[in-house]
């Protein structure tokens, strides 16, 4: 059989994701430190693992409604304003298997063959393959370290064409660590009103925004409403990466299309997931304070110790990475972070796994214990040692 003749020609050409390379590598080596992946070391809060354990034993092993339990999108309704001061109603909740289901089913819905969407990179790997998978074609902003990594207003309008159906905005920021405060959402805000441009706004790290100043939705600014698409979920801010559950917010006729993509696909999503993540709504404000405690603290110390090792990073202001500057070493981003594995056994992902522009820069998570992180970091300064005297170039 000839399977090139079979095979849907837009997944060929897409390569597989830039950061499990290295994780497959390191799968087959002793003693190697990760520092790549984006999960969380807590465990799930127990009670939210009581709820999923109590859902077991009274038998509700059922299908639910395609857009998910009734009690958790009222769940869902009362912590989206009292977290973030959003105002939906359960109509415009769609629950998803993690929020990645919402991102595809968001592109799907929206996108036409031949549509424009714009990404700002450094980005996320499953916004490209998602859109282009929509037939959609992905314009690329290379947001910059000077701005923070933000895409900025002038460079939002220099990317729309008249093709231009969606623009993704993916803050706070994986890989970079970007947040987007209330006066940049207002500039972009200024941008999209009087077009037909929709937003797909992934705010999966929401929660996780450090100083004093709240994530801010876009959809909480005049006019963006009714032209914004709300991804989130519970793996990164509840420790719940293994449950596999999210939700979308939309308007009622966009969110209408998105539930027969989700019914096709999925049916519901899982329901011991689901009786779980009631819980983590109403019951564990509190531990979620705690993690994000914990990670600040987290990313302090690892940004100081960067910038002492001559690998410099802004000051990330949310999720739980950051972008380091490896441009002193002389080597590339991929020559970076395969040296560092072989020659000390330390995993970090190469910032071009996430576009063009992550060149120079390496992904490091501190999603991992202190003990963890100062381990690898006196791996990282032996390798910086290395190449000062020139056994590593």
């Amino acid at each position: 059989m000839d399977y090139g003749k079979v095979l849907n020609p837009v997944i060929v050409k897409e390569k597989p994701s830039g950061i499990r390379r290295f994780f497959d590598i390191a799968s087959t080596m002793e003693d190697c430190i990760v520092l790549g992946v984006g999960e969380p070391d807590f465990k799930t809060p127990w009670s939210i693992r009581e709820a999923g354990i109590t859902s077991l034993e009274k038998g509700r092993t059922f299908y639910t409604s395609n857009s998910g339990l009734m009690p958790l999108r009222e769940e869902i309704c009362r912590y989206l304003k009292r977290r973030f001061d959003l105002s939906y109603e359960t109509d415009e909740v769609m629950v998803t298997v993690g929020g990645s289901e919402g991102i595809d089913a968001c592109m799907r819905a929206v996108l036409c063959p031949g549509d424009e969407v714009i990404v700002p990179f450094p980005s996320y790997v499953s916004y490209g393959p998602m859109a282009r998978l929509a037939g959609a074609n992905v314009v690329p902003v290379n947001t910059k370290a000077e701005n923070s990594f933000r895409i900025t207003a002038e460079e939002l309008k220099a990317a729309i064409t008249e093709k231009t159906k969606l623009l993704v905005l993916p803050y706070p920021s994986n890989p970079t660590g970007a947040v987007m405060r209330k006066e940049h959402l207002e500039e972009i805000a200024a941008v999209l009103r009087g077009t037909d441009i929709f937003v797909m706004s992934d705010e999966i790290y929401a929660e996780l925004t450090y100083g004093d100043v709240r994530h801010v939705s876009i959809a909480s600014i005049d006019g963006m409403k009714e032209r914004t698409i709300l991804i989130n979920g519970f793996s990164k801010s509840h420790a719940m990466t293994g449950w596999r559950l999210g939700y979308a917010c939309a308007p009622k006729p966009v969110l209408q299309q998105m539930i027969k993509i989700h019914q096709f696909a999925i049916m519901s999503a899982p329901t011991t997931s689901q009786y779980a993540a009631i819980a983590a709504l109403s019951q564990c404000d509190e531990q979620v304070e705690e993690m994000r405690t914990q990670y600040n603290l987290r990313r302090k110390f690892l940004t100081s110790e960067l910038k002492r090792l001559g690998l410099p990073s802004y000051d990330a202001e949310g999720t739980f990475y950051v972008f380091a500057d490896i441009r002193a070493s002389g080597l590339s981003s991929e020559e970076f972070c395969e040296k560092l594995m072989y020659s000390r056994r330390v995993v970090v992902v190469p910032g071009t796994a996430f576009g063009d522009a992550g060149e120079g820069f390496v992904r490091i998570s501190y999603s991992y214990s202190i003990d963890h992180i100062q381990q690898a970091l006196v791996r990282i300064e032996a390798f910086m040692q290395d190449i000062k005297d020139g056994k590593i170039q």
